[in-house]
């Protein structure tokens, strides 16, 4: 794979992503609005919970609030960068327009996962780092060098995983006309990543560490700011995103190879 054509590639995508976005500035600006209203509606049952108690399962109100910020973060990434170009690929199936993806001479996971973005979910990005730094001042200390770095690592495994269970969500398109309701499951489900990992009991919390990790997306990387998370949960993790992307590289194989196309 050549790297600077592919990152060619990716920089032809978002500038165009852009450029469309700010055709209709009005729309930019409603939706920055938009994202940031729900953004603050997320913390509503956080206020809720905490006037009641002081603290959950070992988390403060501020400590959570570091949980709520990742999750609004990869929020901002995957309604921003993920779910557009992935929900699209849908279509392409459905339509019989992938034949023309997969004619083109680049990869075509990388063509369809880069079709478009929507620059305005960087509002839910620049929120998740604004939750940061308020969570940081009430603490009334701020995060080591070393915690920084491991987040920045969990950041990007997080980005993985997430990418990799889209893949495996709209790879089922291949082989049901419909997967609009699996979509919507998973988005329902990744809502739960706004609260910290521990509050779950039983089973829910083996499922959210190991089958939907989302205890790694964010209550992990809230551990590691805090200065909690033990180095072998940092390489737990960048394993099982590894495992996660081979798995999604796999079956996204497997679907084209079982590809018939819809316009012959």
């Amino acid at each position: 794979m050549n790297a600077k054509r592919y990152l060619r590639l990716l920089g032809v995508q978002l500038k165009a992503s852009g450029l469309l976005a700010l055709q209709y500035r009005a729309d930019f600006l409603a939706e920055g609005l938009t994202s940031l209203a729900w953004t603050f509606t997320a913390l509503a049952p956080l206020f809720v919970v905490f006037n009641a108690r002081p603290s959950i399962e070992g988390w403060t109100f501020q400590e959570s609030l570091l949980v709520v910020g990742w999750f609004t973060l990869l929020q901002g990434v995957l309604e921003g960068a993920i779910s557009p170009s992935l929900t699209g690929m849908v279509e392409h199936i459905r339509k019989g327009t992938l034949d023309f993806v997969l004619l083109k001479p680049a990869d075509a996971q990388f063509l369809v996962s880069t079709q478009r973005f929507l620059p305005w979910r960087a509002v839910n990005v620049l929120s998740g780092v604004g939750l940061f730094v308020y969570a940081f001042v009430s603490l009334g200390r701020w995060p080591s060098v070393p915690g920084i770095f491991a987040s920045l690592v969990l950041l990007s495994t997080s980005m993985l995983i997430l990418y990799s269970m889209w893949i495996l969500v709209v790879s089922a398109a291949f082989f049901v006309v419909k997967v609009d309701n699996l979509t919507y499951l998973f988005t329902s489900i990744f809502d739960a990543a706004r609260w910290p990992s521990s509050v779950f009991r039983g089973s829910l919390s083996w499922v959210f560490t190991f089958i939907i990790p989302l205890a790694l997306m964010t209550t992990f990387p809230a551990l590691a700011l805090l200065g909690r998370l033990p180095w072998t949960w940092l390489v737990g993790a960048v394993v099982g995103a590894v495992a996660f992307a081979a798995v999604a590289r796999w079956v996204w194989l497997m679907s084209i190879r079982h590809y018939t196309s819809a316009s012959s």
